[in-house]
């Protein structure tokens, strides 16, 4: 018998992304493997957005939250790369 089960391909990585599930960027299939960031060369853990074409990431601010209880990003600015683990 053959193995008919395969793993499906994984869609393929948006321009822009973000981990917010309310954010009109938010895409739920993406987020099924674990994904990858390099800014600037090095590996990024904690973005919460990234668009490649404009080249920039959100990350937070330390542990400074908003009045509703999110955090305080930042935008950094440069050279962005997304990945699949």
């Amino acid at each position: 018998m053959t193995d008919t089960t395969q793993t499906p391909a994984a869609p393929a990585l948006p321009d822009r992304l973000s981990t917010d599930p309310r954010s009109p960027h938010h895409v739920a299939a993406v987020f099924e493997r674990d994904i990858g960031i390099h800014f600037n060369g090095k590996e990024l853990t904690n973005v919460e957005e990234y668009c490649i074409s404009e080249g920039w990431v959100k990350v937070p601010a330390g542990k400074t939250r908003d009045r509703k209880g999110n955090p305080l990003l930042i935008k950094l600015k440069g050279k962005v790369e997304a990945f699949y683990k």
